[in-house]
C-alpha cells in the first residue's frame, strides 16, 4: 500500500485523537454498558445497545486512525523549494473569479480541512498549486466550473 504524506503536526494530532480514544473514551463507553448491563434485561435495554453501538463506532475510529498512522509518512516542511508551492506550503491566494483571498496551507488526505484552511495535496487545488510561484496565475477545473488564481504569497 502507497504511503501517505503528512505533516509532522497532523502525525501528532491524529496520534493524540488515537490516545484520547483508547485511554478516555474506549474506559467511558466500557463503563456505559457495565451500568446499562445492571440495569436488568438487556434485551429490551435501550441505553444497552445505545452504548454498544458507541462501542462499536469507537472501535471502529480506533482502527481507522491505527491505519493512517501505520501508513503515513511524515514530511517536514523544513526542505521547501525556495519561493516555490511544496508540502506544507501555506498559500494565500487571490480568486479572480470574485477578488477574494484565501490562505491554505497544503497538507496530506489525512489531515485536510477546508473550514481549517488545509487542503489536500492530491485535491485538484493543491495539485495545481504545486510548484508555482507567487504571482503564477494558476487555473482549477471543479465541478462548479473553472476557477482562477493569482498566488500572492508563499510561507
Amino acid at each position: 500500500m502507497a504511503r501517505s504524506p503528512i505533516t509532522r503536526n497532523g502525525y501528532n494530532n491524529l496520534h493524540k485523537e488515537l490516545e484520547n480514544l483508547k485511554k478516555v473514551i474506549r474506559p467511558q463507553v466500557i463503563k456505559a454498558i457495565e451500568e446499562a448491563r445492571a440495569h436488568g434485561d438487556i434485551s429490551e435495554n435501550a441505553e444497552f445497545v445505545a452504548a454498544k453501538e458507541h462501542q462499536s463506532f469507537v472501535e471502529t475510529k480506533i482502527r481507522e486512525i491505527e491505519q493512517k498512522l501505520a501508513n503515513s509518512e511524515i514530511i517536514d516542511n523544513l526542505n521547501l523549494p525556495n519561493g516555490k508551492v511544496g508540502f506544507g506550503s501555506v498559500v494565500t491566494l487571490e480568486n479572480l473569479n470574485n477578488s477574494g483571498q484565501v490562505t491554505y496551507q497544503i497538507v496530506g488526505p489525512d489531515e485536510s480541512d477546508i473550514s481549517s484552511g488545509k487542503i489536500s495535496i492530491v485535491s485538484p487545488l493543491g495539485k495545481a498549486l504545486i510548484s508555482k510561484e507567487v504571482d503564477d496565475e494558476v487555473l482549477v477545473k471543479t465541478p462548479g466550473g473553472t476557477k482562477r488564481y493569482t498566488i500572492l504569497k508563499i510561507t
